[in-house]
């Protein structure tokens, strides 16, 4: 009999240790259930692990004994004073094992848990979730990796579990560094979202029918990143769509509108001030890439 020892091989899913079974953890969890991978859990209370071990999750008695069970432990914790506190007593098992970290954190505390990692014989990965819990599971939500990309390979199958895993190269601090970077993307793009939503219901349309033609928009938007990245690569900005100048003008309309109907020009008032200190420092005929001169380098900027 011919046995397809790859099919068998893809057939047998590697088990995996699971640390901290907040609402993320416990997603994580299910995801990796979900997919067949044996998976062995822990968290400091351990009532939360009640509806995953009914799942077929099975629940460690110590971080220990967590750690030993499976060559991939993924930690999800509070933050890195919890992650400390929880695998120090546990470092004994750690030798030969692989620690992906999904904790949040800054690139500083990658860096210094590569360290301490290494120091108790394991490998490290660094990882940043780049969506809320239930969109766990989901190919279509990016997972970001840094590290070893060795050890990026040889568990990236299994890293598909929980949504699509984005290596982003050998420092382990990138995907904190993309976290931090994406989340101000998104917060910036919301904001600027509800202040238009804001604008338009105050004139009594819904935000219903505003948001589909908003998000229409940002595909347009999206070309514009695509375009000014390589000027920003270049430190080479030309004008040739719209320039600083022609975006100041076009900034008042906004601030005029919305001061008319009562809202908030924050965000439009900070938008005009880097416009306008791109156009001080010599950008004004530049395109609207220029303003990261400005972001980059503030007190240049303002002298």
């Amino acid at each position: 009999m011919n046995i397809d020892r790859a099919a068998v091989k893809a057939a047998v899913k590697d088990t995996v240790t699971v640390i901290g079974l907040g609402s993320m953890g416990s997603a994580l969890t299910a995801a990796l259930l979900d997919r067949g991978h044996p998976t062995t859990v822990w968290n400091r209370s351990p009532h939360k692990a009640g509806p995953l071990v009914e799942r077929g999750a099975r629940l460690a008695s110590s971080p220990a004994e967590a750690v030993a069970a499976s060559a991939l432990t993924v930690v999800c914790v509070l933050d890195y004073e919890s992650l400390y506190a929880v695998l120090d007593p546990a470092d004994g098992s750690l030798a030969g094992k692989v620690l992906v970290n999904l904790t949040s954190g800054s690139p500083q505390q990658a860096h210094e848990a590569v360290v301490w990692t290494r120091s108790h014989g394991a490998e490290y990965l660094d990882g940043a979730i780049m969506t809320t819990p239930p969109g766990v599971g989901s190919a279509e939500m990016m997972f970001l990796y840094s590290g070893s990309e060795a050890v990026f390979t040889a568990h990236r199958q299994t890293l598909a579990a929980l949504g699509d895993p984005l290596y982003l190269g050998a420092d382990p601090a990138l995907a904190s560094l993309y976290d931090a970077a994406l989340l101000g993307l998104m917060w910036s793009t919301m904001t600027g979202w509800l202040h238009g939503t804001a604008l338009v219901t105050a004139e009594k349309t819904e935000a219903t029918a505003f948001t589909p033609v908003a998000v229409r928009w940002l595909t347009a938007v999206a070309g514009f990143l695509t375009t000014y990245a390589p000027q920003v690569d270049a430190g080479h900005y030309p004008g040739d769509d719209a320039t600083i100048d022609v975006q100041l003008a076009a900034v008042d309309h906004l601030i005029h509108a919305a001061e008319s109907r009562g809202i908030d020009n924050s965000l439009p008032e900070l938008l005009k001030s880097a416009m306008s200190r791109a156009t001080a420092a010599g950008h004004g005929a530049d395109s609207y890439a220029s303003v990261i001169e400005v972001l980059r380098n503030p007190a240049g900027a303002a002298g």
